[in-house]
């Protein structure tokens, strides 16, 4: 991505799209801030593909360990933000 700040709405569709590319089986309307990748039916694989493909995305390097704590996508796209803010 360039090197304009990155929105949340931003953030949230490039998740939405690794989700996508990964679950087929998810509709997009599913995919949203309050659910789970879990909820969705993503195994623990699945979440790493969907939050290491995410971050390439977006050019971003985060420790997995700093989003242990995630509990949903909204939860994600936060993290996500707030170290593309600190860039």
């Amino acid at each position: 991505m360039s090197d304009h700040e990155l929105t949340k709405s931003e953030i949230l569709a490039v998740i939405r799209d690794n989700l996508l590319d990964i679950l087929t089986n998810v509709s997009p309307a599913d995919v949203r801030p309050d659910v789970s990748m879990r909820n969705l039916g993503a195994n623990s694989v699945d979440r790493v593909d969907v939050i290491v493909k995410s971050m390439a995305d977006l050019s971003l390097k985060i420790p997995l360990i700093e989003l242990g704590n995630v509990g949903n996508i909204g939860e994600l796209v936060d993290v996500f933000y707030e170290k593309a803010r600190a860039r």
